[in-house]
C-alpha cells in the first residue's frame, strides 16, 4: 500500500494528483469507504478522498493552497464541497482555540478513564477487544486493525467507529479519542476531540451520530453489514457549559535584533511565514509522544518527526542559515544561549499536547507569536456552529486576498 511520506514534496505530489478529483467526483463519492484494498490495485490511491489530511494537519500544505487549487480547477461552485471540508478544519481549530478548557477537561477525564480501566477488569477486557479488533463486529474490527496498520481511516469510518465505541460497546469516548491520537497520522487535538464529542452528543448538545447496518452497508459498497449495533444513541451529558474566550490575534513582530525561528510539528511550512527579517537560526522541535499517556505508534512518531526534519532542512536552505534541534530534556534557554540569541519567533502553537508540553517554556523565552492570515481570518468566526463560519468565510478571506 502506498504510504504517506512526511515531506512537502510528497504533499505537493499528492495534491497535484488529486486536484482533478476535487470537484464532482469528491462531492458525490467522498462518503464511500471502498477500503484499503482500493489502494493496493496497481498501487493507486482511493480517488474519492484526498488523503491529504496528514499533510494539512502538519501544515506541510496550507489551507490556502488547497482552496486555491480546488477553485482553480473546478471553479467556486464545483469546488464547494471540497472547500467546505477544508473550512471544517478551520472551524474546529478556531472553536477549540477559543474554548481551551474543553481540551484540558478531555485530558483530565481521559486520564481518569485509564485509571478506571485498571480498576475494572470487565471494562478493560472490552477496551482491549476494541483496540485489538476482537469485538466480533466485523466492520469495527476491520477498522481497528486498519487504523493500527496504516495510520489512516476514512472519515466516514471514523464516525461509524466512534458511534460503535460509545453506543454499542459503552466505552468512555475519551479512550476512543486517545486511541485515534495514538495511531492517526493526522491526529489533531481539535478535529479529533470535537469529532468524538459531536458523535456522542456533546459538541452540538443532544445531537448524536448513530452507526447503522444499512448506512454502513451502503457506504462501504456492501463490504460490511454488521449486526448487533446499538439501536439508539442517547446523548452523553456533562455538567459544564464552556465559555467563549475570543481569540486575541498577536500583532506582527517588528524588525529588531537577531532571532531564532522555531519550527514545530503544528506548522511545517516556515518558508511561507511572514517574518520581519531573515532568522539567524532555525530551531526545530517535535513531540508527538505527548498525544497519549500510552505514547504514539511508530508510524505517527516517524511522520511527525520526519515532517519537522523536512521543514527544518527546507527552512535552513530557504533562509540560508544554520539549524539545530531542541531535543527532549534540553532547556530552551540553554539552546538559545549556545546560539548567542535572546529572541525567539514561532508560528502559533494551538491548543493541544505540544502546547501542554512546551508552551510555558517557550513563553518564558521572549517569544513573539506569528499567526497565519488564514487562521486569523477563520478561527475567530468559530463562535457557534460551522454554518455561520461557512457563511462568513468569503468576506473574511476576501480581506486577505482569497476569493471563494
Amino acid at each position: 500500500m502506498t504510504q504517506h511520506q512526511p515531506t512537502r514534496a510528497a504533499a505537493l505530489s499528492r495534491l497535484a494528483n488529486f486536484t482533478a478529483n476535487m470537484g464532482h467526483n469528491y462531492a458525490h463519492k467522498r462518503n464511500f469507504d471502498y477500503g484499503a484494498d482500493a489502494d493496493i490495485e496497481q498501487d493507486k490511491w482511493r480517488d474519492n478522498v484526498s488523503k491529504l489530511s496528514p499533510y494539512i494537519r502538519h501544515k506541510l500544505l496550507t489551507e490556502q493552497e488547497l482552496i486555491a487549487a480546488a477553485i482553480k480547477a473546478h471553479g467556486a461552485t464545483g469546488a464547494d464541497k471540497f472547500v467546505s471540508e477544508v473550512l471544517w478544519r478551520g472551524y474546529f481549530k478556531g472553536w477549540l482555540e477559543q474554548r481551551p478548557e474543553v481540551w484540558a477537561d478531555y485530558v483530565t477525564s481521559r486520564d481518569a478513564a485509564f485509571k478506571q480501566l485498571k480498576a475494572q477488569g470487565g471494562l478493560r477486557k472490552i477496551y482491549e477487544q476494541a483496540t485489538e479488533g476482537r469485538t466480533g463486529i466485523d466492520a469495527f474490527d476491520h477498522w481497528a486493525k486498519e487504523l493500527v496498520e496504516t495510520g489512516y481511516l476514512h472519515n466516514h469510518a471514523r464516525m461509524w467507529f466512534a458511534s460503535v465505541w460509545i453506543f454499542t460497546l459503552k466505552l468512555p469516548w475519551q479512550l476512543g479519542a486517545d486511541f485515534f491520537l495514538q495511531h492517526l497520522l493526522d491526529g489533531d487535538a481539535a478535529s479529533n476531540t470535537l469529532s468524538w464529542r459531536w458523535v456522542g452528543g456533546l459538541h452540538t448538545k443532544g445531537k448524536t451520530y448513530l452507526a447503522t447496518k444499512e448506512n454502513i452497508a451502503q457506504f462501504t459498497d456492501g463490504r460490511f453489514a454488521p449486526t448487533g449495533l446499538a439501536a439508539e444513541a442517547i446523548p452523553l451529558e456533562e455538567d459544564k457549559n464552556y465559555k467563549l474566550r475570543p481569540l486575541k490575534i498577536p500583532p506582527a513582530p517588528p524588525a529588531a535584533s537577531a532571532f531564532a525561528l522555531l519550527v514545530h510539528e503544528e506548522d511545517c511550512h516556515p518558508e511561507s511565514l511572514i517574518l520581519p527579517q531573515k532568522p539567524s537560526l532555525i530551531l526545530g522541535v517535535s513531540g508527538p509522544d505527548g498525544k497519549s499517556p500510552k505514547g504514539v505508534s511508530e508510524k505517527v512518531s516517524a511522520f511527525s518527526n520526519g515532517a519537522v526534519s523536512d521543514a527544518v532542512t527546507r527552512a535552513a536552505a530557504h533562509f540560508d542559515c544554520d539549524s539545530v534541534m531542541w531535543n527532549k530534556g534540553e532547556k530552551l534557554r540553554d539552546v538559545l544561549a549556545n546560539a548567542k540569541l535572546e529572541r525567539l519567533l514561532s508560528p502559533w502553537l494551538p491548543v493541544g499536547a505540544l502546547k501542554d508540553a512546551i508552551g510555558k517554556e517557550i513563553n518564558g523565552n521572549n517569544v513573539r507569536w506569528i499567526i497565519r492570515d488564514y487562521d486569523a481570518a477563520i478561527w475567530p468566526l468559530a463562535t457557534k456552529g460551522f454554518f455561520p463560519v461557512k457563511k462568513k468565510a468569503p468576506d473574511a478571506l476576501r480581506g486577505i486576498g482569497m476569493e471563494l
